[in-house]
């Protein structure tokens, strides 16, 4: 196994390797390997195929993410594998893309709700923190974007210290491209340009007293050879369904090439609604994954906030939302169960070789 499908092996497993239940021995399991196994970025055509297989329903993440991942737990822990998910709640993203816009919808009143809303009901959460407001995002050769305003940084201010979790949004959350199906802030641009609005959206978020260890790209979207620039700053970076044209379709959370790959697919990526839905199939069903769920804000306003209270209830009454530093904890630990994970298959390998050896030379 690789060191990537290693540490994806103990973010399956992380509780129970910190509890001694499962050793890192056993992370090299055969349904083990099947379940993480690092696929590289397909080409184009078969990107394209994942997503269209995605819309008709054909490719999901009940049967590719969760049924593998599921049945490599059962392999190892056997009725043991089954227990509560753990839910990341995601959320994009504050100030408003459409803040500059039209302030009196989604303004920093209307996020203070969101927020109060969550806090209320003990929820923990991610909120993706677009650094620069941008006027009329989605024209692409449009170059106004402002600061983030004293009320703005006020709130986030407050989310820190009700214990929300940061991601980086970009920069400024404006299209390059003017198609719908293309909207992006990052992809066509060279590595020099991504790094720039990379450091630029995290200084921005320094300065503002706001640890930011987590990505979440614009749109969804952003180029594969943007990754090592993303991966050299953050330990996280999230994406959603529209990443499939780009990378393609991945097991989640995994790791790839220095940072954990986190994509949130449909059911657990759309309106609150929804995701409750999903939320309680896979409470019923014991899904003991991480499940990263994405919701935007700006939506449930526009949906009058009851669904969103209706999904904060639900996971103030199971306590499934988890805070992002226990996962956090896990993928910083997971590098220490992949490493003795490799050197006990290692010193099998040798043990191996050194039996062989001695039967041939009887």
């Amino acid at each position: 196994m690789t060191s990537d499908e290693l540490r994806t092996a103990a973010l399956l497993f992380g509780t129970e390797l910190a509890q001694g239940i499962v050793t890192p021995e056993q992370l090299s399991h055969p349904q083990v390997r099947d379940a993480v196994r690092s696929r590289p970025v397909p080409s184009p055509p078969r990107r394209v195929l994942q997503a269209l297989r995605q819309r008709r329903g054909t490719l999901t993440y009940a049967r590719s993410v969760v049924a593998p991942m599921m049945a490599a737990r059962r392999a190892v822990l056997a009725d043991a594998a089954h227990g509560a998910p753990r839910v990341l709640l995601r959320v994009d993203e504050f100030p408003h893309v459409s803040a500059w816009d039209d302030p009196a919808t989604y303004g920093t009143p209307e996020g203070r709700r969101f927020h109060e809303i969550l806090t209320g009901a003990g929820v923990p959460y991610l909120m993706a923190v677009t650094p620069r407001v941008p006027r009329n995002s989605l024209d692409p050769q449009g170059t106004e974007a402002r600061e983030l305003d004293a009320g703005e940084r006020e709130l986030l201010a407050q989310m820190h210290r009700d214990g929300v979790t940061f991601a980086v949004h970009g920069l400024d959350h404006r299209t390059r491209h003017a198609n719908p199906r293309q909207h992006s802030e990052f992809t066509g641009l060279s590595q020099m340009e991504v790094e720039a609005r990379l450091d630029a959206g995290l200084e921005t978020l320094r300065a503002a007293g706001l640890p930011a260890p987590v990505f979440v790209p614009p749109f969804n979207r952003f180029d594969a050879a943007s990754w090592t620039a993303l991966a050299q700053r953050f330990e996280i970076v999230c994406g959603g369904p529209e990443n499939v044209r780009q990378l393609g379709f991945h097991a989640t959370p995994s790791w790839r090439n220095g940072a954990v790959w986190l994509p949130s697919y449909a059911p657990v990526y759309g309106t609150a609604e929804r995701v409750l839905s999903a939320l309680r199939e896979l409470t019923e069903r014991r899904t003991a994954l991480w499940v990263p769920v994405v919701l935007h804000w700006g939506w449930e306003r526009d949906y009058g906030w009851e669904g969103l209270r209706e999904l904060c209830a639900f996971l103030s009454e199971t306590g499934i939302a988890r805070p992002w530093d226990e996962f956090l904890t896990e993928v910083r630990a997971s590098g220490e169960h992949a490493r003795r994970a490799y050197e006990a298959d290692t010193a099998r390998s040798s043990s191996g070789r050194s039996a062989s050896s001695a039967v041939r030379a009887a």
